[in-house]
């Protein structure tokens, strides 16, 4: 196997979220293999994860803040814009640290960039002939409502692979007239040595409290469900801006008594194995990993069906349940049934245990290698 530089380039090294935690752990299942890894970021994070006190890759950080946008030229004087040139010149800068990282490196050398954002950095510097896979974090659909779509488009038409996460995006992707598109699903984030018993009488929710994961939308859910299955608590693990107003809307259905704000956690595994079922009720998507963790524990999910990466993950009526995206009544009917069925939650729980092996980290990984043997022919 050939041992090579790997650069990872991203808008942070180690800011918290599926991005972050989907970059260090394939950055630390190269290195394992012997590669060279560095991650680099763009800015600082704004909300910082722990890689721990020795991670097997290197980081750099181009800017010591967030940069602003390139301002709007002023109409009469163009590019020749103060703002604009004092801004375009400071990226510049930035570019150039990045073509001496890669110019350092190796023979064979891989660069993945991350998001579309960092894609304008690399866009500006040197690659040194190295190959550039670019990926897209997000469902098409989700890229398309955003500015992202158009940026997708313009900066990554020319890199040697594109990578969506799922087929189904790739496809969407190809329609667009792209003609460098594949697709990689991400890794099982964790392997547990003990899934849940299922025993305990909770049902675990686990991402930010904003309004993309629609924290709001399972608690309309929860008001319909709650009352046909007394006893069983709904525990929201997470922290975000909405939190105030999920609060206020918890007290107003009446709810306080069978939900839990249980904030952010450091122990997802734990987390998961004191719960007998998993929902997700996000408004959008790319392909979420804590769908992957919470069925590598045996939870059944219960989830809507928002993104191309929710049904590859859980399959309707064999590991989980999935409702039409914002149909809340159909999410609390899909609750209720697991809550009220011991069966049905064992045989899909044991059944999500043995499908998340599919995305067993080592086979993603070996992916990953064919990939580069081949982009490297």
């Amino acid at each position: 196997m050939t041992q090579r530089d790997i650069f990872f380039v991203a808008n942070e090294v180690d800011e918290l979220g599926g991005v972050g935690r989907w970059q260090a752990q394939m950055a630390g299942l190269l290195a394992e293999r012997g590669h060279r890894v560095t991650i680099v970021g763009i800015a600082p994070a704004n909300h910082p994860m722990d890689l721990g006190e020795n991670p097997p890759f290197r980081t750099v950080t181009l800017h010591a803040q967030r940069p602003p946008g390139r301002p709007r030229p002023r109409r009469l004087l163009g590019s020749a814009d103060p703002a604009v040139r004092r801004h375009d010149t400071h990226m510049r800068t930035a570019a150039e640290r990045l073509t001496e990282l890669f110019r350092a490196a190796r023979p064979g050398a891989m660069i993945i960039v991350g998001q579309v954002w960092a894609m304008e950095w690399v866009a500006l510097s040197d690659t040194a002939g190295h190959a550039v896979i670019g990926m897209t974090h997000e469902s098409f659909e989700t890229a398309r409502k955003s500015s992202r779509f158009e940026r997708v488009k313009k900066y990554y038409k020319d890199v040697d692979r594109l990578l969506a996460l799922t087929q189904e995006d790739a496809d969407r992707w190809v329609g667009e007239g792209m003609n460098n598109v594949g697709f990689m699903p991400n890794p099982l984030p964790i392997v547990p040595d003990t899934p849940s018993p299922r025993t305990e009488k909770v049902v675990a929710s686990i991402g930010r409290l904003s309004h993309e994961k629609g924290v709001d939308l399972l608690l309309d859910a929860w008001a319909e469900a709650a009352p046909q299955q007394p006893g069983w608590t709904l525990r929201l693990y997470g922290r975000g801006d909405a939190e105030a107003e999920l609060r206020r809307q918890c007290t107003d259905l009446g709810l306080d008594d069978s939900v839990d704000f249980a904030g952010q956690t450091g122990d997802v595994p734990g987390a998961l194995r004191s719960s007998s079922l998993f929902v997700q009720s996000s408004r959008g998507e790319g392909f979420p990993l804590v769908l992957l963790e919470a069925m590598a524990c045996g939870l059944p999910c219960v989830a809507f069906d928002c993104a191309p990466g929710v049904r590859e993950i859980v399959g309707h009526e064999e590991d989980g349940l999935l409702a039409r995206p914002g149909n809340t009544t159909e999410l609390a009917r899909h609750l209720v049934r697991l809550m009220s069925d011991d069966g049905l939650r064992d045989r899909m729980g044991e059944q999500a245990l043995h499908n998340a092996r599919r995305f067993d980290p080592e086979a993603i990984t070996q992916r990953w290698e064919d990939l580069f043997d081949f982009l490297e022919r």
